[in-house]
């Protein structure tokens, strides 16, 4: 299943799905059972044009042409992107009853709450793997203490943090910069930098890594190495 939608958008819900139930030698009522969680939510929409459906829908209806005759292995390639948030949990609780049916999920997704929904993570970078593990064992692997550091000027407050001669890393993540230091702790020294710098009120603390964390951290030691 690509990444863009490459039904026939000329066709209504339903001829798209009879379409590709001929093509693989099956029927829709044959292999209803595997498609119904997930075509239920747009078979009251049948006799519509499949261009003229939602994002949310046009994935669903893909992932029921995908799956209409009944493969061992289902590739989607960033099947979430531009769609909302409540139609890709949606598409991910789908997923996720897919496993019942001895069905492998290969997934290629930018989001890293969806990896974390996987049984094992590949971590990739211009082609090259860098990592392959279970979600948990690869936040598990980051080296360093990592501190979340906050104030009112993000900005400001990168550059100050990416100038601290202690500083490894230092990356915007969210309202926070994540902070990793040769020294794996926080001294008086770091306050001292941020009040010369002119950070008001910073508030700092240690965190657990994410996988976006460990990510980063791959992609520097691969560019080191």
């Amino acid at each position: 299943m690509p990444g863009r939608f490459s039904l026939y958008q000329d066709l209504s819900v339903e001829e798209n799905l009879n379409f590709y139930a001929t093509v693989f030698g099956t029927t829709v009522k044959e292999n209803y059972d595997l498609i119904s969680d997930i075509y239920s939510h747009i078979e009251p929409f049948r006799k519509r044009l499949a261009g003229n459906l939602s994002g949310g829908m046009k994935q669903k209806l893909a992932l029921s042409c995908a799956l209409i005759h009944k493969p061992r292995i289902l590739v989607l390639d960033e099947p979430t992107t531009g769609v909302d948030a409540v139609s890709r949990a949606e598409f991910w609780q789908m997923l996720k009853k897919l496993k019942n049916h001895n069905i492998t999920i290969i997934v290629s997704t930018p989001y890293m709450d969806e990896a974390m929904k996987c049984d094992k993570v590949a971590l990739i970078q211009n082609g090259r793997i860098l990592a392959v593990e279970k979600p948990m064992k690869i936040r598990e692997e980051f080296s360093r203490k990592l501190f979340s550091v906050k104030a009112a000027d993000k900005y400001k407050l990168i550059l100050a943090l990416r100038k601290y001669p202690d500083t490894i890393t230092a990356w915007p993540f969210g309202d926070s910069v994540h902070l990793t230091v040769a020294s794996d702790k926080i001294d008086d020294s770091l306050l001292s930098h941020l009040k010369e710098a002119e950070i008001i009120s910073p508030v700092i603390e240690e965190v657990a890594a994410s996988i976006e964390d460990r990510f980063l951290e791959l992609m520097e030691t691969g560019k080191k190495a």
